[in-house]
């Protein structure tokens, strides 16, 4: 049986499930007598601190093992814990009702969970989780369960689970866990964001598998390809393992990739650069031989908090990844919010298709205050080591324009205050519109530098969602008019004397690498994990070679022609 999902976190697990049962509050009434009063309110608020402490400690906890970034999730638990909305109205219906406290929590916090639950705000769902885990935990600190049942794990496991709260990821045995699937969750999910720091496979948004699996069963995680295989036949198990032996690098191939040149056989260089979202990426983006960060995305310091980030905030983020990364440079992309990514604390008004609306670039325009922040932070961080500043969604010159007359304003709001920038930090955009891909030569005479991003344009290009299952298969970066597109970038960006990379999926699967190399692409960027396999597809072919498949695959009328003369000569 096969279950699709959303891969978060690449690589290929085979492995006994350990499946989590969902466990609600329990809602078991007993009514006290006076007597027991006193006594039940004082073991509420045992059970509460011991929270307390607990998460305070699973905060200290990640904060070793991954770093600040995935620890600062405990810090709206801990809020959680002093909201008088809910504990105070807990502790009075055990005093007036004389009912025990199991049920008081449980009641308090279904209700409140209920009234966020009616709420449109993503921002307000996503703390449903913080609510749900920490009411879990005080129920279990009720009943006197030492250890949640994660830390226990007695040999390899997949974790199979409806969600996983922070403070279950916490408390696992790390050593014990080779992979997750959720029926919950996306790709900016708790779950997802802690499965790509550990580099662990990881499958979200899962529908059944809670059902479809019992602990103990035999299933494959395909994290590349969002795939659950659930007790596969002898074949099918047989090709997974040959392939995951593949993709599985022992610590001597890391470390003889990572001091390895990513040089074709004829001696031409190319630079492969890293992707990240978290600061804490960077122990991967050094461990896989990055030479420096191609995209990083700063959404992450808005998601999932309850105010919006100060300049000062943003600063000390951005000081941290650059300064650590020098000589080696980082490309840092403003603000990209929208699409599939909101922030409550903007008011932004619901939109029928928001990935065509207002997002990224155009979001900034309109909130110049809030543009100017990030900014701000970016041009301070600058003198810190070798940065660039990305544009994303950039459908035209104007744009363009428009944007840099704003960071200009910036840079003498900052110069007034003699505050210390990089005056000619180099300002690049991202091509992923194919207007801005149509008009590349316009673009490439005012800005330093292009990155593509794939993933957009290709489904700007073809008109596909490709999260729609019903359509995905159109979704397709072989198709000759994405090609088309990616020479017309290259080639403009060339003639202008500006360099190009690519950010999107397509730089890090090595079967586009040969075609990338023979169009001229001059930086690759992508996750950490995929510097390899890439690295072995640049050092296995000559640039001349490569040139050559090039022009040849160009002419091709289907990406169907494409495929099959790539396998031809593989």
């Amino acid at each position: 049986m096969k279950i699709d999902g959303v891969g978060v976190s690449q690589g290929i697990s085979v492995g006994k499930t350990f499946v989590m049962e969902r466990e609600g509050f329990s809602n078991v009434k007993r009514t006290l007598s006076a007597d027991k009063i006193s006594g039940e309110l004082k073991r509420l608020e045992d059970a509460i601190s011991k929270t307390r402490d607990q998460l305070k400690h699973f905060q200290q906890k990640i904060k070793n093992e991954l770093g600040d970034s995935h620890a600062a999730v405990f810090e709206s638990h801990v809020l959680v814990l002093d909201d008088p909305m809910l504990i105070d109205p807990a502790m009075k219906m055990i005093r007036i009702d004389r009912v025990n406290p199991e049920y008081a929590i449980s009641e308090i916090f279904r209700v409140y969970l209920e009234k966020l639950e009616k709420f449109d705000d993503p921002y307000l769902k996503s703390r449903m989780a913080d609510f749900r885990d920490v009411g879990r935990r005080i129920q279990m600190n009720l009943a006197g369960v030492e250890k949640h049942p994660l830390a226990n794990l007695q040999e390899k496991v997949i974790i199979v689970a409806y969600d996983l709260s922070p403070s279950e990821t916490a408390s696992m045995d790390k050593e014990k866990v080779i992979g997750f699937v959720t029926e919950a969750g996306s790709r900016s999910s708790h779950t997802a964001i802690m499965a790509k720091a550990l580099e662990i496979p990881a499958i979200v948004g899962a529908p059944g598998v809670t059902k479809a699996i019992k602990t103990g069963d035999t299933v494959i995680i395909d994290g590349n390809r969002g795939s659950v295989i659930i007790n596969p036949d002898s074949e099918t198990l047989k090709e997974y393992q040959a392939e995951r032996k593949k993709l599985t690098l022992s610590v001597h191939a890391i470390e003889k990739s990572r001091k390895s040149a990513a040089e074709t056989l004829d001696g031409i260089r190319v630079r492969l650069s890293a992707n990240i979202e978290l600061p804490d990426e960077i122990v991967h983006v050094k461990l896989h031989g990055a030479r420096g960060i191609g995209l990083f995305r700063t959404e992450f310091l808005y998601l999932y908090r309850d105010e919006l980030p100060s300049e000062e905030d943003s600063f000390q983020v951005y000081k941290q990844v650059v300064s650590t990364m020098s000589p080696d440079s980082v490309t840092i992309r403003t603000l990209d919010i929208g699409g599939d990514k909101f922030v409550s604390q903007l008011n932004l008004p619901q939109e029928i298709n928001p990935f065509l609306g207002c997002r990224a670039i155009r979001l900034c325009l309109q909130r110049k205050d809030l543009f100017k922040i990030q900014l701000r932070a970016i041009l301070r961080a600058s003198v810190y080591g070798t940065v660039k500043l990305m544009y994303p969604m950039i459908s035209g010159v104007h744009e363009l324009r428009e944007a840099n007359i704003v960071l200009e304003e910036t840079k003498a709001e900052l110069r007034t205050e003699g505050i210390e920038f990089r005056e000619d930090i180099p300002v690049g955009i991202m091509i992923e519109i194919p207007s801005a891909a149509i008009t590349s030569d316009i673009l490439a005479r005012e800005t330093d530098f292009f990155s593509i991003g794939t993933n957009d344009l290709i489904q700007y290009t073809m008109a596909v969602d490709r999260g729609n299952e019903q359509v995905a298969y159109l979704y397709d970066p072989l198709h000759p008019a994405v090609l088309r597109l990616l020479k017309q970038v290259i080639d403009s960006a060339h003639l202008n004397g500006i360099g190009v990379s690519m950010c999107g999926e397509m730089a890090g699967d090595p079967i586009f690498t040969p075609i990338l190399l023979g169009l001229g692409l001059d930086e690759f960027s992508m996750a950490p994990t995929d510097i390899h396999s890439v690295k072995n597809a640049v050092r296995s072919i000559r640039m001349e070679d490569a040139r050559k498949l090039t022009t040849e695959i160009m002419e091709l009328p289907t990406s169907a022609e494409i495929r099959q003369y790539l396998a031809n000569i593989t």
